[in-house]
């Protein structure tokens, strides 16, 4: 069982910042893929930025990629999620997820894939 919980979000104008943290619970952190996903208002949850267990590997959703960085400390158990850069549309509730990994497929891209998932944290960008 992983616990997992988010911080980071709140209020921020257009072109700001802010990073995002996942802290999970347990001692197995670094078995586990991680991902951060996001939901706005009326549509359906969606990719932002995955990483492998190690943190060598790494995607990003095509509306993010160039502007956020995830990344992983294992010995901290969190995961997280710069962002820059930011415009109006990334406004919505990102949440963070575990996945269970392999060698053979090390990120996960779907959200059926995670097994456990945090509370969500609220990103809302001015413009």
């Amino acid at each position: 069982q992983v616990q997992l919980v988010e911080s980071g979000g709140g209020l921020v104008a257009a072109g700001g910042s802010l990073r995002l943290s996942c802290a999970a619970s347990g001692r197995t952190f670094s078995t586990y893929a991680m991902g951060w996903f996001r939901q706005a208002p009326g549509k359906e949850r969606e990719l932002v930025a995955v990483i492998s267990r190690s943190g060598s590997t790494n995607y990003y959703g095509d509306s993010v990629r160039g502007r956020f960085t995830i990344s992983r400390d294992n010995a901290k158990n969190t995961v997280y999620l710069q962002m820059n850069s930011l415009k109006p549309e990334d406004t919505a509730v990102y949440y963070c997820a575990a996945a269970t990994a392999t060698a053979g497929f090390p990120i996960k891209f779907r959200t059926y894939e995670y097994d456990y998932w945090g509370q969500g944290t609220q990103v809302t960008v001015s413009s």
